[in-house]
């Protein structure tokens, strides 16, 4: 009985949590760009793997921003994590897309994660959503951590899409 009303407390703990999450209340750290164009652009420097790159802000070391909602796999060992199926293949994918070009970054709820990379939802200039266009093709695949969840649905309609046609990570052999 005790452990039942201990499960049933944690469930409503972390129901009330999430809730205040999405309601707002959380304080969100946006890093203040001083390489902006008037457009709020910023220019891509380097493509780390398939889902993180490098942008100048006019620092030394510039900006390093993680893609929101969506996981390719790693070019290279990195995090604990192995060098992944096609990853060299979606470092590319997002190198000929986004690299030496400008970008315009959204935020959603939290904008850094835990390893103090930016995170944010990409857009080129002629309006491609470059998170979506990753997963559209299949180079990367839904990774949705709340409370970053503001394109979650639209990004596995298009995972459904990319497994059905087949598309990179979900090619039949």
């Amino acid at each position: 009985m005790i452990n039942r009303l201990l499960f049933i407390f944690i469930i409503v703990s972390l129901i009330g949590i999430s809730c205040n999450s999405k309601s707002g209340n959380r304080k969100v750290q946006i890093k203040e760009f001083k390489q902006i164009d008037k457009e709020g652009f910023l220019k891509v420097t380097k493509v780390v793997d398939g889902d993180t790159f490098w942008v100048d802000d006019g620092s030394d070391k510039g900006i390093k921003i993680r893609l929101i909602g969506v996981d390719a796999p790693e070019s290279r060992n990195a995090f604990k994590k192995k060098k992944g199926y096609l990853g060299k293949e979606a470092k590319s994918y997002l190198s000929n897309l986004i690299e030496g070009r400008s970008v315009k970054l959204e935020y959603d709820v939290d904008s850094l994660d835990q390893y103090g990379r930016t995170l944010a939802y990409v857009y080129l200039p002629d309006g491609t959503f470059v998170n979506a266009n990753l997963v559209k093709n299949g180079y990367a695949m839904v990774m949705t951590i709340p409370p970053n969840v503001k394109y979650s649905d639209l990004f596995l309609k298009l995972q459904i899409i990319a497994r059905q046609n087949n598309l990179g990570l979900w090619k039949t052999n």
